[in-house]
């Protein structure tokens, strides 16, 4: 199960606690587009509005770009398909000041689904403790 796409900033800027899989709500030529790996998840999020998930910022781009619509957008919001208690459940997890990210995309038996990760920001001291941290592994692997 090769992942389409892998949000890296996600993991760096937030501390993930928790994680759950989502469909996505995609067009034909947008699935085709993901499955040939043109599909970024940097810098996007996941939204709950009216009792429904969003994916907000993601970009898909066009599969062939002179044959796309005229009026495609590619960073367009996107349907995610989570179940009412799953919903509802991120919803409150949201009040208590998580943020829903994804983190990556894959495939699941012809179906594309999204990894969504609950999460808290991390803080600049943080972020370069992490920096930090992995400097000092990557000396530790290349001295042995």
């Amino acid at each position: 199960m090769e992942p389409y796409s892998i949000n890296k900033k996600a993991t760096f800027d937030y501390e993930i606690q928790e994680k759950l899989t989502a469909g996505v709500e995609l067009l034909g030529h947008e699935a085709k587009s993901v499955k040939m790996g043109r599909f970024d998840l940097s810098g996007s999020h996941a939204i709950i509005r009216g009792g429904e998930a969003y994916l907000v910022g993601a970009t898909i781009h066009p599969f062939q770009v002179k044959n796309a619509p005229s009026n495609y957008d590619p960073m367009r919001t996107r349907k995610l398909l989570l179940t009412k208690k799953e919903i509802q459940h991120v919803f409150g997890k949201l009040n208590e000041g998580l943020t829903l990210v994804p983190l990556k995309s894959y495939n699941i038996r012809g179906f594309i689904k999204i990894e969504l990760g609950l999460g808290r920001g991390k803080n600049k001291a943080d972020k370069r403790e992490a920096i930090k941290k992995r400097d000092t592994e990557r000396e530790i692997r290349r001295n042995i």
